[in-house]
């Protein structure tokens, strides 16, 4: 699936049609703890227990998370993130995964539309193109996007503080915008560790950190504490044990990398 550097359905779409079909999962096409030069990937830290044994399993609940504008060489193997490094270590690693345009926000649609819709980062408009909330709903499954700094619930207004509107594709859709029901699945970020402690974690969370933690304006290193703070419960939680997927992917190379028009970008799957 993720061996050639065509433009190609996304991780997301793969696990998202996986998860509606009730299908098993494998994820043959990846290396688990190899890096872009075949060696271990060094990790300074033990990150999460091993979900129970049993190779394939139905999912039934998956968690993405996006980080920003790095590319594969930068973090893969970077001392400032041992706890990303430590997952793709003990769990899969895509060596060959790309994204699909520059800037961020045609990838942010790409994942939850399949389209790119625009390449303006400023843009305002509503999108009323088949998405993701509109496939999950019809499928009688549940989604949020769990939104860092996002100022209350159902927020669809533009960039405030940390919050970057552009990297919350959930508030432009034409589904969420236009009706009162799934805007409220839009909530801030501190409602995501409730609901992991509660047990109660949609089928699909889209899990946004803010502009300082996702690696946009602050450091790799800031990034990857975030990370271990925040997704190490998920990994450690009985339902996620259960038929959780896991997915952290960066949305687009840094500004140099225009391979495959995206970069090269690091994906991570648990």
């Amino acid at each position: 699936m993720v061996e050639s550097k065509q433009h190609m359905r996304t991780f997301l779409q793969f696990a998202v049609l996986c998860m509606l079909a009730t299908a098993l999962i494998s994820c043959g096409a990846v290396h688990g703890g190899v890096g872009a030069t075949g060696n271990p990937t060094p990790s300074n830290s033990n990150p999460s227990p091993s979900p129970s044994p049993g190779g394939k399993a139905a999912i039934g609940h998956v968690v993405l998370v996006l980080e920003e504008n790095h590319s594969y060489d930068e973090v893969i193997g970077n001392s400032a993130m041992p706890y990303l490094n430590g997952l793709a270590n003990q769990y899969s690693l895509a060596t060959q995964y790309f994204a699909n345009a520059h800037p961020s926000i045609g990838n942010y649609f790409m994942l939850t539309t399949g389209q790119l819709v625009t390449l303006d980062d400023s843009f305002t408009g509503t999108v009323s193109v088949d998405n993701i909330v509109r496939e999950l709903t019809n499928a009688g499954k549940t989604w949020k996007s769990y939104a860092e700094s996002l100022p209350s619930v159902g927020y669809t207004g533009g960039n405030t503080g940390a919050y970057l509107k552009r990297h919350n594709p959930f508030s432009f859709f034409s589904d969420v915008v236009n009706n009162s029901t799934q805007a409220t699945h839009l909530v801030p970020f501190s409602q995501f560790s409730a609901d992991v402690s509660s047990n109660s974690l949609p089928n699909f969370s889209f899990v946004v950190p803010n502009a300082n933690d996702d690696a946009h304006n602050g450091t790799l290193q800031q990034a990857d504490s975030w990370l271990q703070a925040n997704i190490a419960p998920v990994i450690s939680n009985s339902q996620f044990q259960q038929d959780g997927l896991l997915i952290i992917v960066f949305d687009v190379g840094d500004s140099f990398d225009f391979e495959n028009v995206g970069g090269h970008v690091p994906a991570i799957l648990v």
